[in-house]
C-alpha cells in the first residue's frame, strides 16, 4: 500500500529544531509505521543561516513566512519563539489552512484564544504538546486520556531551572546566586533568567494547562507569582527538619465558583512523590474524579525531550491525514466558544498552610506575643522551632508552621509581628500544601 507523503515546514533551527530533524531521521521507520505516512521536511525557514546543520533536500529560506505560504507544506512547526513575529507566522499558516505545531508557551498564554479560534475557523489543528513540561505528554493526557474525568486540581514542577536551583541549594547548602550562575553555565537558565526565576515561565504554562483541564478561558496574566529567589538555604534546612521539601510549584485548583491560579515556592511533605522530583526534571500531579491522583514525571526541557513532544504532535496529525480524517480537534478539548468564563480567586482569599521564619530576641514573653498575634487572627500553630544561641542576648531564628489561613489573614498577622520591637527584620513567608 502506498503511504501518503506529509510535507513539513520547519521554522526555527535552534536546539529544538535540530532535535526535531534528528528524531525524524532516527525514528523514520517507527514514525512511518505509527502514522501510516511518509514524513518529509521540505522547507526550512531560519532568520540566521545554519550551514553546519544537514537539512538534506529541504528548501532553505531566510523568510519564515515563505514556509507558511508554501503550497506544498501540509504542517508548519513554529520554533522561532517570541510573541510578535511568531504570532504573525502562526496566523499566516492557519490562514493558509496549514496544520500548526508550536512549543511557544508565551505565545499561547497571551494569544491562545485568538489563535485557537482561527484554527477552528480554518478547519485545521493547532497543537502544542511541547509548550508545557517538555517531554511529558501532559497536554494529550488531559485532553484525551482524562476526557471522562472532571479535573479538580493540577499542581506541577513545570520549570526545570527553578527545580535545579532548589535541588542544588538543598543538597549542597549553596546560595541562590551561586547555583543560578551554574545553571546558566550548564544551559539550564537563559542569559537573562528573569522569567525562570520570577515564575513567569511557570505561570504561562499553568495558564495553558489550567485552561485545558478546566475548560475555561483564562487570561495570560491571571496567576499569582512568587519567585524561586524568595527561598534561602536556611529555609530548605528548616523545612527538611520539619519533614518537608520545598518545590517551586504551579497550582491550579477549581473551587465551586472560582479557579485558583498560583505559582510559588511550596513546602510539601517529604513523603509525597512530587517532593522527590529533583534536578531539571518536571512533574505534574493531576486529580480527576475518575482516576484519582496521577503523577507524570519527565524532562521538562532540552533539545530532544521537547523535540519528542513536537514529533508526537506531528505523528498524530500525519496519521489522521493518512487515514483521510480531519486532524482538526479542538485545541482546548472543546470549541473555544464553549469555554467557561473563568473567575479567578484573588490571592488574598486563597487558604494554605504557612511556614514562617523570623529572628526574635531571646527573652521571656517574646514567643508568647508572637503566638498570641497569630491566635488573634484565627491562625493555629502546627509546629514551632526556636533555635538556641550561645549568647542569651542574641537574636534567635524562630520557625513556625501554621494551620491553613488565608493570605489576607496571614499578611495582617505578619505585619503586626514585624512591628514588634523584639522581632528583627522581615518575616519570611512560604506556603505549605499537604495535598491530602
Amino acid at each position: 500500500m502506498t503511504k501518503r507523503t506529509v510535507k513539513v515546514g520547519l521554522c526555527g533551527l535552534g536546539t529544538v529544531g535540530q532535535g526535531v530533524l534528528a528524531l525524524l531521521v532516527e525514528g523514520n521507520a517507527a514514525i512511518s509505521a505509527r502514522s501510516a505516512a511518509h514524513l518529509v521536511v521540505t522547507h526550512i525557514g531560519t532568520r540566521t543561516p545554519r550551514p553546519e546543520v544537514d537539512i538534506g533536500d529541504a528548501q532553505d529560506s531566510r523568510d519564515v513566512f515563505a514556509v507558511a505560504r508554501d503550497p506544498e507544506v501540509d504542517v508548519l512547526i513554529e520554533l522561532i519563539g517570541g510573541t510578535t513575529v511568531a504570532k504573525e507566522l502562526v496566523i499566516e499558516a492557519l490562514q493558509q489552512k496549514k496544520h500548526v505545531i508550536t512549543a511557544n508557551k508565551a505565545l499561547l498564554a497571551d494569544h491562545g484564544g485568538e489563535l485557537f479560534a482561527l484554527a477552528e475557523q480554518q478547519g485545521v489543528s493547532l497543537k502544542y504538546e511541547a509548550a508545557v513540561a517538555g517531554g511529558i505528554p501532559i497536554i494529550e493526557t488531559v485532553r484525551a486520556s482524562l476526557a471522562a474525568n472532571e479535573v479538580t486540581s493540577v499542581a506541577g514542577i513545570i520549570n526545570g531551572t527553578g527545580n535545579f536551583i532548589l535541588t542544588a541549594m538543598a543538597s549542597e547548602g549553596r546560595a541562590f546566586d551561586d547555583v543560578l550562575q551554574e545553571a546558566q553555565r550548564l544551559g539550564y537558565a537563559e542569559a537573562d533568567p528573569t522569567f525562570d526565576v520570577d515564575g513567569t515561565d511557570a505561570a504561562q504554562k499553568l495558564v495553558l494547562l489550567a485552561s485545558l483541564a478546566f475548560g475555561a478561558a483564562i487570561p495570560g496574566d491571571a496567576p499569582f507569582k512568587q519567585g524561586v529567589d524568595s527561598v534561602a538555604p536556611e529555609d530548605l534546612e528548616f523545612a527538611k527538619e520539619l519533614g518537608y521539601r520545598i518545590k517551586h510549584l504551579g497550582i491550579a485548583q477549581r473551587d465551586e465558583e472560582t479557579i485558583q491560579l498560583r505559582v510559588h515556592p511550596t513546602l510539601i511533605p517529604e513523603g509525597k512523590a512530587i517532593a522527590q522530583v529533583d534536578g531539571v526534571l518536571n512533574a505534574v500531579m493531576i486529580n480527576g474524579t475518575g482516576v484519582g491522583e496521577l503523577l507524570l514525571v519527565g524532562p521538562g526541557a532540552g533539545s530532544r525531550p521537547t523535540a519528542s513532544a513536537v514529533c508526537g504532535d506531528l505523528v498524530s496529525i500525519a496519521g489522521s491525514l493518512a487515514r483521510d480524517e480531519s486532524p482538526a480537534t479542538p485545541s482546548m478539548g472543546v470549541p473555544i466558544a464553549d469555554l467557561d468564563s473563568a473567575s479567578i480567586t484573588h490571592i488574598d482569599d486563597v487558604s494554605t498552610g504557612w511556614y514562617l521564619r523570623l529572628d526574635a530576641e531571646d527573652k521571656p514573653g517574646v514567643m508568647a506575643s508572637i503566638t498570641k498575634c497569630l491566635s488573634e487572627k484565627g491562625i493555629g500553630i502546627e509546629s514551632l522551632i526556636q533555635k538556641p544561641e550561645a549568647s542569651a542576648s542574641a537574636d534567635v531564628p524562630v520557625i513556625i508552621v501554621t494551620d491553613r489561613a488565608t493570605t489576607r489573614c496571614l499578611n495582617d498577622a505578619v505585619s503586626t509581628i514585624e512591628a514588634m520591637s523584639s522581632v528583627v527584620g522581615r518575616v519570611t513567608c512560604l506556603r505549605v500544601e499537604n495535598f491530602d
